[in-house]
């Protein structure tokens, strides 16, 4: 397991992470997964033993329930605080109040307090806002966020399924007023789903932010039960719950060639597919999820992959985004700007 530098805060996390959406199952969560608080245990347990200390959770997952589970299993391992860096998020609805949603200030420092109650834990390593709230300002959402670091409740912002401009936008007011910034932004991102690429990869490369891809086999899709003579796996969350959207022709294609290359190293579909996630440029840490230990042992295996120059080419050119404006008028007016 390596280990990278989350953006420039010297801070070192796993090249692999440890999602826990499958944890509980409570509510409309359950298509997700249901994993029982002894199972939850040894997943833990596992992730640890093969180095991974970077564990990523929400506050929305099976309505707190996750988080609960999650800060049992720590206490019950007697895993030590300084060997795990704990994410966690805030936005989802968690209650039916008017204000139990959002990036209020108000449900912001409210969110941070139930889920240190739920984890049992005494600061969160790193808070991420979990999506878009159209009503709230920028500006009052990074007052919030930076009311619950100066508390000394959060470490390190993060910030998830937002537009680069946005994040832009909001690192500026915090830059200007010495608040904190974010450090990582967590987006959905696969070898059939590249669109990050486009702007969010660009401008975290440039802004040393760390890309924390969620959903790496596209909702399990890439896991290798499906093909295209077999559109229902049985046993996978897509059957119940086809999230997130996907280019689905597009995406046999990629099986086909991903299951050609996993049989010459002699590993399965998803070992491939998550392997090129993991060493695409700006990439901090992959995150994975488990309903069970052998699927988690075939994730966390896939740091192990050694694919070649050639093949890695055959999945970009298979996987490659088509030309947008101004993405194509930038690349062809760079011609000629570069010393040779």
């Amino acid at each position: 397991m390596k280990y990278n530098e989350l953006g420039k805060t010297g801070v070192l996390v796993s090249e692999l992470c440890l999602g826990t959406m499958t944890f509980g199952g409570k509510g409309y969560w359950q298509a997700i997964g249901q994993v029982p608080q002894d199972e939850v245990n040894q997943i833990v347990k596992t992730a640890i033993e093969k180095g991974i200390n970077f564990i990523d959770t929400a506050n929305a997952y099976s309505e707190g329930l996750s988080e609960t589970m999650l800060g049992i299993a720590l206490k019950a391992l007697s895993i030590p605080r300084q060997e795990v860096f704990v994410a966690t998020k805030v936005r989802i609805r968690m209650g039916a109040g008017a204000n139990q949603v959002g990036l209020s200030r108000l449900h912001i420092m409210d969110s941070v307090n139930d889920s240190l109650q739920r984890l049992n834990l005494d600061h969160i390593d790193l808070l991420y806002i979990h999506g878009v709230d159209p009503i709230t300002p920028l500006e009052e959402t990074m007052r919030g966020l930076e009311n619950v670091v100066r508390s000394g409740k959060v470490r390190y912002l993060g910030i998830s399924n937002h537009p680069a401009w946005m994040m832009m936008k909001a690192n500026g007011y915090a830059d200007k007023i010495g608040w904190t910034k974010f450090v990582a932004s967590q987006n959905y991102y696969t070898i059939a789903s590249r669109d990050i690429e486009r702007e969010i990869v660009p401008m975290a490369k440039s802004e040393n932010i760390g890309i924390m891809p969620w959903s790496p086999l596209a909702g399990g899709f890439l896991s290798g039960k499906f093909t295209r003579h077999n559109e229902v796996a049985g046993d996978s969350r897509r059957d119940a719950f086809d999230f997130p959207p996907i280019n689905k022709a597009k995406a046999y294609d990629l099986i086909d060639l991903m299951a050609e290359i996993g049989k010459k190293h002699n590993v399965s579909v998803a070992n491939v597919a998550l392997n090129w996630v993991i060493r695409q440029p700006g990439v901090t840490s992959t995150i994975i999820g488990a309903k069970n230990l052998l699927q988690l042992n075939d994730n966390i295996s896939a740091v192990n992959l050694q694919m070649t120059p050639d093949e890695m080419q055959q999945l970009n050119e298979a996987s490659a985004l088509a030309p947008e404006y101004p993405g194509w008028m930038v690349t062809r007016q760079a011609t000629g700007r570069w010393p040779d």
